[in-house]
């Protein structure tokens, strides 16, 4: 019976993957796989019986991912499962900005006591007025699952659409329509799109990546969206294009004391995966990565270890090892096996960075004298016999 840990309240529709093998529990401690929202394991101290922490979303700035990989310990996160939700959100920002239905809606409320106001509002409409998206350039950066359902909606709605992403996936590349022209310069996006929207992973390079320069690229009365991370955007430089003008409209999922005070900023609560139905996909894809590593080792959508896949184990035994990525490991390994009389069978070596995972198929199953021997070679993280 394999343990599960729930930081989070994880969707039942999820969690009704699990099978009888498996059992939830309250103590961390004792877990063997994690399953996460948004709680923080920063502080948190892992047990040596945890082998797999899923993250049912796709930001996992609240797992330390570095200490995780030294303690051989896999994180999964559920890229797209959710993007379905973020792109209609990133649509509706686009109809906020494009016409003041807020201020509209805001009138409304505001005259609700007036016995005119199907009169009063033909005469006070016209202050909330605004312009349609059709026609208009929307520039796309980050062709990744959300941004690549971005940017073929708005191309379906009439939108000029221009993609920027400079390492855009062969699936992404085939799932973008046509109607989409990729560039291969994000200042083509600064230049020349009425709305820019960004779907882009926080890393050392894109943090505050529209910033004053950006900004200054852009067009007079530019919309620019941010549903992905709020460090994306420099708030100093944002609140000084926007009292400007130069930035028309700021929309962002991501309220902060500095934001929600800007001038013609539209915040917008986190809401972007905050759907019944995207709630559900993340926690089964979250369960299934988990599941499928716990029984066959097989790792898919790890954001510290490499993707490895062996399908279902069907011989004697099977065997992981997390390993430093550094010369003679693989050979180190093998030699173990053979000295212990033991044939591999098939065998899989993926690497990442500094990082990498071996998976063996055994002929037979290896004893704890040789598990142990193999776990104290000098660069192994972890053994796992899975089988």
């Amino acid at each position: 019976m394999k343990t599960i840990h729930c930081l989070n309240a994880i969707s039942k529709y999820g969690l009704g993957f699990l099978t009888e093998d498996y059992k939830l529990t309250e103590d961390i401690q004792e877990a063997e796989g994690i399953l996460v929202r948004s709680a923080s394991l920063h502080e948190t101290e892992f047990s040596g019986s945890l082998q797999a922490i899923a993250r049912a979303g796709a930001g996992v700035n609240n797992i330390p991912l570095e200490d995780c990989a030294k303690a051989g310990i896999v994180v999964f996160n559920t890229p797209g499962a959710n993007a379905n939700g973020v792109k209609e959100l990133v649509l509706a920002g686009l109809l906020l900005a494009s016409r003041d239905i807020i201020g509209g809606i805001a009138w409304c409320q505001d005259n609700k006591e007036d016995a005119n106001i199907s009169k009063t509002v033909e005469k006070s409409k016209k202050a909330f007025a605004g312009g349609e998206i059709k026609g208009k350039k929307l520039g796309v950066i980050g062709l990744g699952a959300i941004g690549a359902e971005v940017a073929n909606a708005a191309a379906s709605l009439g939108m000029e659409v221009y993609g920027f992403d400079p390492y855009i996936s062969v699936n992404a590349a085939w799932m973008l329509s046509r109607d989409v022209k990729h560039i291969t310069s994000v200042d083509t996006i600064y230049e020349e799109c009425d709305f820019i929207t960004i779907h882009v992973p926080l890393l050392d390079g894109t943090r505050g990546m529209i910033n004053a320069e950006t900004i200054g690229k852009m067009k007079d009365g530019v919309v620019v969206l941010n549903f992905a991370r709020d460090l994306l955007v420099n708030d100093e430089d944002m609140a000084a294009a926007l009292e400007s003008g130069k930035v028309r409209k700021y929309v962002t999922d991501f309220p902060n004391p500095k934001a929600v005070n800007m001038k013609n900023v539209i915040a917008i609560p986190h809401l972007g995966a905050s759907t019944e139905e995207s709630e559900d996909n993340c926690a089964k894809m979250a369960v299934m990565e988990m599941m499928d590593y716990l029984e066959n080792g097989n790792i898919r959508n790890s954001v510290n270890y490499p993707a490895c896949d062996m399908g279902v184990c069907k011989t004697e035994s099977r065997v992981a090892v997390m390993h430093l990525n550094v010369p003679n490991m693989i050979g180190q390994v093998t030699g173990m096996m053979a000295s212990a009389g033991i044939n591999i069978s098939d065998m899989t070596n993926k690497s990442r960075e500094k990082y990498a995972y071996t998976l063996m198929d055994l002929d037979k199953q290896p004893d704890a004298e040789t598990i142990q021997k193999l776990s104290a070679i000098n660069g192994i993280l972890r053994v796992r016999v899975i089988r």
